[in-house]
């Protein structure tokens, strides 16, 4: 999986349509989730399209994420999402503030309103996910 940072590079050379095309491409690269896990309770509320988020604890404790969407644009969102928690320990992923990490892709105005809307709930359930483990 790239850095963030290498994907906002190549985002920034990009135009809207290639734009596009890269949040596909990263979705398609994410790792996939059972369908077994799509189920209501991983379903993230508030977002246009089907959104599903399934953690998983490493050895190690840090957190691993499966996540899937219906909707290729939206997949490739959850991707840059993940970027910045993927296989973190949960203090590390309460440390960071992921909102901030995606605000250079400027999604809000790359992006329908539609697209976007569920973003601050992913990231939501991600803190709830993380500090429900810090606490263990």
């Amino acid at each position: 999986m790239q850095s963030l940072a290498d994907i906002l590079d190549e985002y920034s050379f990009l135009d809207g349509d290639d734009r596009y095309r890269l949040l596909i491409d990263l979705g398609r690269d994410l790792e996939p989730m059972p369908d077994a896990l799509k189920t209501d309770a991983t379903l993230v509320r508030g977002c246009s399209a089907s959104v599903w988020v399934y953690p998983t604890v490493r050895d190690d404790g840090a957190l691993h994420f499966l996540a899937d969407s219906n909707a290729a644009i939206t997949k490739g969102i959850i991707a840059l999402v993940l970027l910045t928690v993927q296989d973190r320990q949960p203090a590390e992923i309460l440390a960071i503030d992921i909102a901030d990490a995606l605000a250079p892709f400027d999604l809000k105005n790359q992006l329908s309103s539609n697209r976007t809307q569920g973003i601050p709930n992913m990231i939501a359930l991600i803190r709830e996910t993380a500090v429900r483990y810090a606490a263990a």
